[in-house]
């Protein structure tokens, strides 16, 4: 942790939202003014796309049927540690930018399915704002919690984390449902041993579940809405937060445990913002005190 620089963490695996929970906090950035330096999850996977192929081959060969994206040496944790530890200290460290399709390869200039080159980030910004999948990951000698200030976790249940992937990545990436299952399958474990445990890290998750039918996932033709769910809200540690108060502004929420929220799932973008603004000025007040 740091108070001079803080550090702003959202987890999340593929397809549970972590966008529009960065869509928020964007929101707030703007609203508070505080200059966020923003990093991508992606741009710390060890592989291009070409090289990802390749290294899945060369690992079913060897029988090993698990590797993916998730895992954790999939990634340059070591590097993505290096990157919390260096802002917190300096206010800044070092980027890039994995592109995943033509826009992007526009954009960048880099064809898709490649990475940018490693570039500094902004100085004098207010904060780091990292989403991606290891945002709260330990792992041997790693420990990238220790250098975050704030650490977001978001979890749909499993069903609708799946329906969400399968969705996006058929019509946003032109993947086949029989290849999205596939990389779901493949994936299994490492969900259950690298990303299920950084929840256990994290200070706050968003559970989204749905109150609607998605029995099988695999054949469910629409994403359940916002207004087809609910959400459940876990503070890690409860001390300080005015549950009362949230209760009142957030209509038809209530509280299921002593630690937990539970509201109308069109009701998050509200939740969110009464929650987490009051944190993310905190961080920036006790930043300036400390400068």
């Amino acid at each position: 942790m740091s108070t001079k620089h803080p550090i702003i963490s959202v987890v999340g695996s593929s397809g549970a939202g972590t966008s529009t929970v960065k869509d928020t906090f964007e929101k707030i950035f703007l609203r508070e003014n505080v200059s966020a330096a923003m990093i991508e999850g992606d741009a710390f996977h060890k592989f291009n796309r070409t090289e990802m192929k390749a290294e899945l081959e060369r690992r079913y060969s060897l029988g090993d049927q698990t590797f993916s994206h998730f895992s954790y040496d999939a990634n340059l944790l070591e590097e993505l540690e290096k990157t919390f530890k260096n802002y917190g200290e300096t206010g800044t460290a070092k980027t890039r930018t994995y592109v995943h399709n033509s826009d992007e390869s526009k954009l960048y200039n880099v064809p898709a399915g490649e990475f940018t080159d490693w570039r500094d980030l902004p100085y004098d910004t207010d904060l780091l704002f990292y989403e991606g999948l290891h945002g709260a990951a330990k792992f041997e000698n790693i420990n990238i919690p220790k250098y975050t200030d704030l650490k977001i976790g978001v979890v749909p249940v499993i069903n609708l984390e799946w329906i969400q992937k399968i969705h996006r990545d058929t019509d946003a990436r032109g993947y086949t449902t029989e290849a999205v299952t596939d990389t779901i399958l493949r994936r299994m474990h490492d969900y259950v041993h690298c990303i299920c445990p950084q929840f256990t890290e994290t200070d706050i998750n968003f559970q989204r579940v749905p109150v609607v039918d998605t029995s099988n996932p695999f054949i469910a033709r629409w994403i359940p809405t916002a207004d087809e769910s609910i959400v459940v809200i876990r503070f890690r540690d409860p001390h300080g937060i005015d549950f009362p108060y949230l209760v009142s502004m957030i209509h038809d929420s209530w509280m299921s445990r002593a630690n937990s929220i539970v509201i109308p799932g069109g009701k998050l973008d509200l939740a969110m913002q009464l929650i987490l603004t009051p944190l993310i000025k905190r961080l920036i007040e006790r930043s300036k005190k400390s400068g």
